[in-house]
């Protein structure tokens, strides 16, 4: 700031002083640094905003896809002895005396077709010597497209076959007698296997089982329904397998076995 000398002689040179500061163009103002705003206090001075950046954009992942993952449309299919936790879980179905020792039996998972057009894991148990005609017989039902409503082991339903055929289930294994006998049955020999009881009931003179077949007894033309000579019973006969629909009497249409019986 300028000096102010005394006497008359200071303030002429104050008066020049103010003179040429009125003259002059004020400076802009300057924008506070952090240290100076601090210092400032309560000065009037505003800090010039500081200049947002401009963000650079993300690149957008693409969105998930919302349709599921379809599972590949081949058939596969694995064999193994019976393992202990199993042999509990068929404790229903097996027991001391049956025909056949849980060491001769075989647990069979495999692919199949079914109703909704997808394909589903099934589950069946049958004897060591018939997995092999098992495997080829439903490896051709798969590829021919043929439908299956469910394939879980009886013991999921207690053992009872009433229960499994009223639930349209394909299972195989089965320590029973034939009903109304005191026979085994071919299914306690796991050399047997029925296919879509409720499209394919058994049909004799004391009625239709599981009921809920009976508007299949007269065999239409419609999915799941087994006829003589369609890809179902020729995959079996190729496999050295009959079919209880051809039995003279009462016709059990879900029923193959290596027998014939």
């Amino acid at each position: 700031m300028p000096v102010i000398l005394g006497g008359m002689r200071g303030l002429v040179a104050l008066g020049l002083t103010a003179l040429l500061v009125g003259c002059t163009a004020p400076a802009p103002p300057r924008a506070a640094t952090p240290s100076t705003a601090a210092a400032a206090g309560s000065s009037s001075s505003v800090a010039a905003p500081t200049p947002t950046p401009t963000p650079t954009p993300t690149p957008t992942a693409p969105a998930a896809s919302s349709t599921p993952a379809v599972r590949e449309q081949t058939f596969e299919s694995t064999a193994v002895a019976i393992s202990p936790e199993l042999a509990a879980r068929m404790a229903p179905s097996w027991r001391e005396g049956c025909p056949v020792p849980l060491d001769e039996l075989r647990y069979v998972a495999l692919a199949y077709r079914g109703f909704d057009g997808a394909v589903h894991d099934g589950e069946l148990v049958v004897h060591a010597d018939a997995v092999a005609a098992i495997t080829r017989a439903f490896g051709v039902l798969f590829d021919a497209g043929y439908p299956i409503a469910s394939m879980r082991l009886v013991d999921d339903f207690g053992a009872d076959d009433d229960a499994s055929m009223a639930a349209d289930n394909t299972s195989a294994f089965n320590c029973r007698p034939i009903a109304g006998t005191s026979s085994w049955s071919e299914h306690a020999y796991g050399r047997a296997i029925d296919i879509n009881p409720v499209e394919n009931p058994y049909v004799s003179r004391s009625g239709v089982f599981p009921p809920s077949g009976q508007p299949f007894a007269a065999r239409p033309t419609a999915p799941g329904v087994l006829h003589k000579g369609d890809d179902v019973v020729r995959a079996f006969a190729a496999v050295g397998w009959g079919w209880g629909g051809t039995w003279t009497g009462a016709r059990d249409y879900q029923h193959f076995s290596a027998t014939g019986r």
